[in-house]
């Protein structure tokens, strides 16, 4: 209510077109500004889940203003060396393996019945993937926690890091040292959930960014 709100295909995802192999992270955000282009975009408030996030985060680093405010959902930041290891080596696998579901699967999910429910909705979007696609997108994921790590000291407006107490791989520790170097970045920790919250508890995270659509308002 009261926005316009754009749910976009990743590259490789859905009806949107691959990027080239060997695309970095940089090439993602490249692209995102394209699309902010095309769609005759000025300014925008960008919320990210994931690799999403990552690609958020660096669109507030990389498009200054025209971002006004950036949510990152369960996004990484520079991972420790066993934690990089190993995605590294998945990323390495799948155009040799294919895609792996079982392992996010198990990784992003809990037991719970909605966890359940939402997995199985997942375990059904992994199959319709473009093995191409989320390959470049894993690599560019995969090595793109440091790219622009650097930069949330330079994002002015408000940011949000939101992730679930029991995720794994962007944990709460992460959301917490991002929103300290953000000058106005608060970190909300949902509790309880894994890497897909916006699946097994989506009401706490549309309320987690309807309060981050109007923070600051009272500023203005």
């Amino acid at each position: 209510a009261g926005h316009r709100v754009i749910a976009v295909d990743m590259p490789g995802h859905g009806e949107s077109a691959k990027l080239p192999v060997g695309s970095r992270l940089e090439e993602f955000v490249a692209w995102f500004g394209r699309f902010l282009d095309e769609m005759a975009i000025d300014t925008a408030n960008v919320a990210g889940h994931s690799m999403g996030a990552l690609v958020s985060g660096g669109a507030a680093v990389t498009f200054g203003e025209r971002i006004s405010r950036v949510a990152y959902l369960n996004g990484v930041y520079r991972r420790d060396p066993e934690a990089k290891a190993a995605v590294l080596a998945r990323a390495a696998a799948i155009p040799v393996s294919g895609v792996d579901k079982e392992g996010p699967l198990a990784r992003w999910f809990g037991e719970d019945a909605d966890s359940v429910t939402a997995r199985e909705l997942t375990r059904e979007w992994l199959n319709l993937v473009d093995p191409q696609g989320y390959a470049v997108a894993y690599a560019a994921f995969a090595g793109g926690d440091e790219t622009y790590a650097g930069g949330w000291k330079d994002v002015a407006g408000p940011a949000l890091f939101l992730t679930g107490s029991d995720d794994p791989n962007s944990t709460p520790l992460m959301a917490t040292q991002m929103a300290e170097l953000a000058p106005r970045g608060y970190a909300r920790i949902v509790e309880g959930h894994r890497h897909m919250v916006n699946l097994t508890a989506p009401d706490i995270v549309n309320s987690l960014l309807a309060e981050w659509l109007s923070f600051g308002e009272d500023e203005r």
